[in-house]
């Protein structure tokens, strides 16, 4: 059976590169499949915010699991996988090594591990936690979930409204946390679903604090692109609003709020830089609790990709 690589990393460190090179030393996209595990690029006209690959690398370097759906409607962990495992089905059956390549954590945790079998939402609950939303704010139930699950809440934006009531929600229907629950009650792992070996790789900075340069520079790259024109022409569709799990995603939130004159453009900026910033951190922290994973230092002279196929060369001999 062939085995399923997997490649995970923070936001802007390169990983998109890193996937074009091993697709490229598999054999190109004749011998490999890239499969992209980010819940951004899964919407179509959201393209320049995403840093999704542009249509001339993906004609070179196909990815599976992009532009899967309009910005307007919502898309699951359980959609992922449910793609993802057809994604790496349909792979094997043309004889490619499939690649999964991103780093929506949730995403690929749920592909490895399985969903877990949590409790059906409550109307009634889920009712009351939007109203404390509304009336306290993301950062004030983002802090009752750090007190009462911390695992949890590291890896939640306290600005993911869906994903942290979800989370309080459980909570408040079991008395347990949610992360409890998704290491007790899992469903079906990938070996199981699909057989074979998962090969796991994660792509950090040898510095955040060049991570952190590297993020401040793709983002101006973003916006000499037409970032904010990008925005704008999702505004002016009429049917998409800050609630949408779309609308919600690093940069785009704060390009609406500055397109609708609620932030200066410095102000937008600095919002847009400091929720990157947290992501990357809270990718980095999801990163270290990964079990059996190869970790591989990015530098801003070393991309990571000859660790990575040296790693690679060894573990294909073998299987």
């Amino acid at each position: 059976m062939t085995p399923i690589v997997l490649l995970l990393g923070p936001t802007a460190i390169g990983k998109t590169e890193c996937a074009m090179g091993l697709q490229d030393y598999f054999g190109g996209a004749g011998h490999a499949q890239l499969i992209s595990v980010d819940s951004a690029m899964v919407y179509r006209q959201m393209d320049i915010g995403t840093a999704k690959p542009s249509p001339a690398e993906l004609a070179r370097y196909p990815h599976a699991l992009i532009d899967l759906r309009d910005p307007k409607d919502a898309y699951s962990a359980a959609d992922f996988v449910h793609d993802a495992d057809a994604a790496v089905r349909a792979a094997r059956t043309r004889g490619q090594v499939p690649i999964l390549v991103g780093g929506t954590m949730l995403y690929a945790r749920a592909f490895l591990a399985g969903l877990a079998d949590l409790p059906s939402a409550d109307k009634q609950t889920r009712a009351a936690l939007k109203a404390e939303y509304q009336s306290r704010g993301g950062e004030a139930l983002h802090a009752e979930l750090t007190r009462m699950d911390p695992e949890a809440a590291a890896n939640i934006d306290p600005n993911n409204e869906q994903r942290l009531l979800r989370a309080l929600e459980v909570i408040r229907i079991t008395a347990r946390p949610i992360s409890e629950l998704w290491r007790e009650q899992r469903g079906e792992t990938v070996v199981e679903r699909l057989g074979g070996e998962v090969m796991t790789l994660s792509l950090e900075p040898d510095d955040r604090s060049w991570l952190h340069r590297n993020i401040e520079q793709r983002f101006a790259a973003m916006l000499a692109a037409g970032f904010l024109d990008e925005v704008q022409a999702l505004r002016e569709r009429g049917d998409l609003h800050l609630d949408l799990p779309s609308m919600r995603a690093v940069g785009y939130r704060q390009a609406w709020q500055y397109a609708a004159g609620e932030l200066s453009h410095e102000q937008f900026r600095q919002d847009a830089l400091t929720a990157t910033r947290r992501l990357a951190k809270r990718q980095l922290t999801w990163l270290r609790q990964w079990p059996r994973l190869v970790r591989i230092t990015r530098t801003p002279t070393d991309s990571g990709l000859a660790e990575m196929t040296d790693y690679l060369d060894g573990q294909f001999r073998r299987v």
